[in-house]
């Protein structure tokens, strides 16, 4: 009787210890599939940039231009919120990039980064972070200064170029480079955060955008994308297949805080 409760238990813990092993075996499977497909993914987006194969291969048809979409692109303080500037569909790339010595505030980017490392990727699939609900983008830290201080959103030049928050119009300048003008400078104050200046750079100014114009985001055209692809090197090529003509955007502090009546 004895024997044959040895002989059980025995047979019990060869039960188990079977069992331990195919569970070790399932959550190793896990972890390989896991581990090959963040690192498909971090070699299709790069780690800084994507490969000269993929930054050079052929774009499919953009989509005929027209206002995008209400769609989120970044927060900022004072629950401001950016909205998608360009037709989804006509976007090549959205890069957030430092700024140097301005007074930019960093933004807060919606969506997807494609550029993040393997760790941080594994860390958002396991955390279930960051938010998904926005469009996937780029972090360029090879500038100074804060790696998220402005957001370039790429398109051929062109392109119409929609305000990206509801608010007024309260500066338009010539954007200048090497003494040449090469579009303008459109500043914003936003109505839900007028201390605060949104400042959107490479744009060809619309007629009707002039100082006091009251715009709506992803409704009011305030002009179109500048070519600057003879003027300077612009960043935004190295994560796409053309120039990288883009528009440029910025959050800072007003000069003088003065509501929006």
């Amino acid at each position: 009787m004895v024997s044959g409760q040895i002989r059980t238990r025995q047979a019990a813990r060869r039960r188990a210890n079977r069992h331990r092993a195919i569970r070790r075996s399932g959550a190793l499977v896990v972890l390989l599939g896991v581990a090959l497909f963040l690192g498909l993914r971090s070699f299709d987006s790069g780690s800084s940039q994507p490969p000269t194969a993929l930054a050079n291969s052929p774009r499919v048809s953009l989509a005929p231009d027209g206002p995008p979409r209400l769609e989120n692109l970044a927060a900022a303080p004072d629950g401001l919120q950016l909205e998608v500037p360009i037709r989804q569909g006509r976007i090549t790339a959205i890069v957030y990039h430092g700024v140097g010595a301005g007074e930019s505030i960093p933004l807060v980017p919606a969506g997807h980064q494609k550029n993040a490392g393997l760790l941080t990727q594994l860390g958002d699939l396991l955390t279930g972070g960051p938010t998904q609900n926005g469009p996937s983008y780029y972090v360029d830290s090879s500038a100074p200064g804060n790696p998220t201080g402005s957001v370039d959103v790429g398109t051929v030049a062109g392109t119409g170029v929609y305000s990206p928050v509801n608010g007024r119009v309260v500066s338009i300048r010539p954007y200048l480079i090497n003494g040449s003008v090469w579009g303008s400078v459109i500043q914003i104050q936003p109505i839900s955060a007028p201390a605060l200046i949104v400042t959107l750079t490479n744009v060809n100014q619309a007629k009707n955008i002039v100082v006091g114009t009251s715009v709506t985001a992803a409704v009011t055209r305030l002009g179109a994308v500048a070519d600057l692809s003879k003027a300077m090197s612009q960043d935004v090529a190295k994560f796409t297949s053309d120039a990288g003509n883009h528009v440029h955007i910025e959050v800072g502090k007003a000069p003088a805080a003065t509501p929006i009546l």
